[in-house]
């Protein structure tokens, strides 16, 4: 048996759930995965958590002593001192569950907690784009919009362990909405954000007299768009989509100037929407930062996508008890 040479990670999300094990991250032994199902609260899931950590341990021919350390990867707000899920937007059932505590209790191993930002920019730093580079910011730019980051080789999470909330920042007076705040940063340019967008350009279309593929088959009410959606027909040239995707990438290009100049990072490292939209979005994003930013903190700042792709989560949660033991 490799006695203490197992690492657990558990990534939580609105949507799904995985558990991972590794014993020489960012490799992979075994991930079980199964919906999240907020509506239901987070007994089921807890629980879930705890029987597929087991099973994967026991697929893998370990048990449970072979586990030195659990990481957990969540979206905010949490508080990851004392390992606490505190309802973020995509749990709000989730509210005040001490999540490490239930892991330690179960498995006798240090459990830790961290956002999903700050975990994924553990990642790419360490295993993606970021290696090699001292300060670097990591964008989530999913449902959501929250920065990570690593400033002179050091995670950095602030007074409260609220630093990197980039999403919170307002860029217009009014406008969509993220983080409960009007022309927020969240609201014009995380995937939530440019599903309000589109609410907002197909409207301003529809009384110019403009077709979209936006509104096909659905009568004369407005569907319920996502970001998925508008960027399936942007990718066939529907001039109203591409117009969303254009504002979107604009909106975020201000926020990551704004970034640049006061960070004034090596390289900003993008998931989520970057991933599916490559240039289409970073594109329009870089030639704003190029002309909102200082100049040369804006050319020594590389914007690129994340390298770790559809595998960011499970990487990153291993990250967050790699991180916590001083590993790396």
């Amino acid at each position: 048996m490799n006695r203490g040479k197992v690492v657990g990670g558990v990534d939580i999300g609105g949507t799904k759930t995985a558990v991972v094990l590794s014993t020489s991250p960012p490799n992979i032994l075994r991930r079980l995965a199964f919906p999240t199902e907020p509506a239901n609260g987070p007994g089921q899931t807890v629980q879930q958590i705890i029987a597929g950590l087991r099973s994967a341990l026991s697929e893998c021919a370990f048990d449970a002593g072979d586990l030195k350390s659990i990481g957990v990867s969540c979206g905010s707000p949490l508080d990851s001192t004392k390992g606490i899920i505190q309802a973020p937007p995509n749990l709000p059932t989730w509210v005040n569950v001490p999540i490490t505590t239930i892991l330690e209790e179960e498995f006798r191993v240090p459990c830790f907690l961290e956002n999903d930002a700050n975990a994924g920019a553990l990642a790419e730093y360490w295993f993606g784009a970021g290696r090699g580079c001292r300060s670097m910011v990591f964008l989530t730019n999913g449902t959501g919009l929250g920065a990570g980051l690593i400033l002179d080789g050091r995670l950095y999470s602030g007074v409260t362990n609220a630093a990197g909330e980039i999403g919170h920042v307002r860029l217009s007076r009014s406008g969509p909405v993220g983080y409960h705040k009007a022309g927020s940063v969240e609201g014009w340019a995380s995937g939530g954000g440019m599903a309000q967008v589109a609410e907002r350009e197909v409207r301003a279309a529809l009384q110019r007299g403009e077709r979209t593929g936006l509104m096909d088959g659905s009568g004369s009410d407005l569907p319920a768009f996502t970001a998925q959606r508008v960027w399936e027909l942007a990718q066939r040239g529907d001039a109203v989509a591409e117009r969303i995707v254009g504002i979107s990438a604009k909106r975020l290009g201000e926020a990551m100037a704004i970034l640049v100049d006061v960070l004034n990072p090596g390289r900003i490292v993008l998931g989520g929407l970057a991933l599916r939209m490559g240039e289409a979005l970073l594109g329009p994003a870089r030639k704003v930062v190029q002309r909102e930013a200082l100049g040369d903190s804006a050319r020594a700042c590389s914007i690129v996508p994340a390298e770790l792709h559809e595998q960011i989560g499970d990487v990153a949660a291993l990250c967050v008890a790699l991180n916590a033991e001083g590993k790396r």
